[in-house]
């Protein structure tokens, strides 16, 4: 006859919750996180800290965004991220059932901490804030405010050779794919944020534990990038994308002072380093792993 010793637990509930934020119950953290996040800086001249305010404010699809304002030397804005807490289990259809409110809302449990009861209430809004209205205007941040405007398609110049591009734009039908497997106008629906955390402050360090503890890959690769900020992924689309999802809305058009609407950001792209492969299925990047610096000729 043998003897069979009890297969050991596994550590793995124990390693999370070791990993997990110190929270104390279930709340509004667990779906939604406010963040104030960094815009621009003012030693940035006008049209620079417009054309970054539109771009980032225009990512809407996960993020909520306030009005920006100006603390230091800092354009900042604060937002709510609306992407759950990945310790988060839910029972049945709670997702579903779950109404504003919470009072319809199936049991959830903490999977780290093991609080249980109702799913709390989520502040997203039913829809990400308009950006393109079917008059054909646009709203975005010009002279430092939102403003909605009638954008004027960009004047050729005087003279200038007709140009043939190939195609069009080598956006349309590329492979192109978010973390999400979602397909498509990949640079357009995801983005880097800069979260104000710094590191002197008592709560920068529960908010990292938090921000660590989103799900993925909705909000991912969290790390702090210097004194001040902690920097991390979200997928969350561009609310100027139109309804291919490919085109951009910006694209060819001008402020009323002349300046682009599309932002630079847009445009230029910085070279890839060597830990960031970029997108898979991305037309733009080269051969030796470099994106091309311009892409003005296309809409994404």
């Amino acid at each position: 006859m043998s003897i069979r010793t009890p297969a050991p637990k596994s550590a793995q509930p124990a390693r999370e919750a070791a990993r997990a934020p110190a929270c104390r119950s279930l709340g509004g953290h667990c779906r939604d996180l406010p963040v104030t996040l960094s815009v621009a800086d003012l030693e940035d001249d006008g049209a620079t800290r417009d054309a970054l305010a539109t771009w980032l404010l225009g990512h809407g699809q996960r993020i909520s965004f306030g009005t920006p304002y100006v603390r230091g030397r800092r354009v900042l804005v604060d937002a709510v991220v609306h992407v759950a807490c990945k310790f988060l289990e839910t029972e049945g259809n709670a997702w579903r059932r779950g109404g504003t409110d919470g009072r319809e809302a199936g049991r959830v449990r903490c999977r780290a901490h093991g609080f249980t009861g109702c799913l709390p209430p989520t502040s997203q809004p039913a829809g990400p804030r308009r950006r393109r209205h079917p008059d054909g205007t646009l709203t975005l941040v010009h002279r430092g405010r939102e403003r909605r405007l009638d954008l004027k398609p960009r004047t050729p110049r005087p003279r200038a050779l007709p140009v043939v591009q190939n195609g069009g734009n080598p956006c349309v039908g590329a492979p192109c794919r978010t973390a999400d497997n979602a397909r498509g106008a990949a640079c357009c629906r995801d983005l880097t944020l800069e979260v104000l955390a710094p590191a002197y402050e008592r709560r920068s360090e529960h908010l990292e534990a938090l921000l660590l503890a989103r799900r993925a890959p909705y909000l991912c690769k969290t790390e702090r990038v210097n004194e001040e900020i902690l920097e991390c992924e979200v997928i969350s689309a561009c609310g100027y994308l139109e309804d291919d999802g490919i085109g951009c809305a910006l694209h060819d058009r001008v402020r009323p002072d002349g300046e682009p609407a599309k932002p630079y950001v847009c445009s230029e792209w910085p070279d890839l380093g060597p830990d960031d492969e970029g997108h898979p299925g991305c037309r733009l990047i080269t051969q030796d792993g470099m994106t091309a610096k311009r892409h003005d000729g296309i809409t994404a």
